[in-house]
């Protein structure tokens, strides 16, 4: 489902944060069956960074809204809502959106986490748009935060070479005609157990599943379901918009693996070169991976204000979600 929408939502700044711990896959050569040539081809990534023991997700969601703090200037007393995404909670209760509101000392804010796996960064968009478009709310702290290390099983040669820990931050706020151009989301839960960290039941979709709350991914399925349905998903998004590919300045995948986000600009006819990624140096990162790749290019001055930005995220649910904006920061 894509919509074109009427926007106040602007986003006003952007924080990350990563912990300093380095897994390589020269590391990873130690602990299973693996090379730094295998992964490297297989998926793009050299090497992710891991929380410490005692850092969690919602506190590598403070840290990224303290880097946004340090570099705008924004002042977050007076923020209305916390959103966060995560797959990776402290705790089941209470929510690491509460955690990070007492964290920061803000007073009187909403606080709620949201679950759509990797495509969670960008349905937190969505909805922070949706609550400041009805005029109730002013100002949004939408966060994507994750510690995969944590729940990375790493005696599966197929996944734990896969993930990594960081987080990333924007500040929306209600003002003049708003960044969000269009969105879309749409659902594909028929296929929830090819990626999925159980919980209560021992099943999904009546199939039996791993109960021990470790990650557990098929990476075929999951791959011909990215190629096919998220492909259009995108040119969906972009027909319906009114864009060509051609215009995207910048468009910001969800980063799961290098392969896949080149078959999907070549599916979609978007340039890889405007693809930005931070696979190669972070990992999978999940609901955190879109704002770390975003923030890298606009530190380096790749991103500009009037860029067209196309953020889309896929993954566990199957879920997927995209967020068309023009940068202005």
């Amino acid at each position: 489902m894509e919509k074109q929408l009427q926007s106040n939502a602007a986003i006003t700044a952007i924080g990350t944060y990563i912990p300093d711990k380095v897994l390589s896959n020269a590391d990873l050569e130690r602990i299973v069956e693996t090379s730094d040539e295998w992964i490297v081809q297989r998926t793009g990534i050299r090497e992710r960074r891991i929380a410490a023991d005692d850092q969690f997700t919602s506190d590598l969601c403070i840290r990224a809204v303290r880097d946004m703090q340090e570099r705008y200037g924004v002042e977050i007393e007076d923020v209305d809502y916390i959103i966060v995404a995560t797959s990776t909670p402290d705790n089941v209760i209470p929510s690491v959106a509460a955690q990070v509101q007492a964290g920061l000392g803000i007073r009187h804010c909403g606080a709620i986490d949201i679950q759509a796996a990797c495509a969670g960064f960008t349905s937190a968009i969505q909805l922070a748009n949706g609550l400041l478009l009805s005029g109730v709310y002013r100002k949004i702290l939408v966060i994507g935060g994750e510690t995969l290390s944590k729940v990375t099983n790493y005696e599966d040669r197929t996944t734990c070479i896969l993930f990594g820990d960081g987080a990333g931050a924007f500040l929306m706020e209600a003002r003049g005609d708003g960044d969000v151009l269009a969105i879309s989301a749409q659902t594909d839960g028929a296929g929830g157990h090819h990626v999925y960290r159980s919980g209560l039941s021992p099943v999904i979709n009546a199939a039996d599943i791993d109960t021990t709350s470790r990650i557990v991914q098929n990476g075929r399925e999951v791959y011909k379901w990215a190629l096919s349905h998220v492909s259009e998903g995108i040119a969906g998004l972009l027909k319906d918009s009114g864009y060509m590919p051609s215009q995207i300045n910048w468009f910001v995948p969800h980063n799961a693996n290098q392969r896949i986000i080149d078959a999907l600009c070549e599916r979609t006819g978007i340039s890889e070169q405007q693809a930005l990624s931070s696979i190669e140096r972070y990992g999978n990162t999940s609901a955190a991976s879109i704002p770390l790749a975003l923030d890298a290019a606009v530190r380096d001055g790749r991103v500009l204000p009037g860029h067209l930005l196309l953020l889309y995220g896929f993954g566990g649910g199957l879920t997927q979600s995209g967020v068309l904006l023009r940068w202005s920061i």
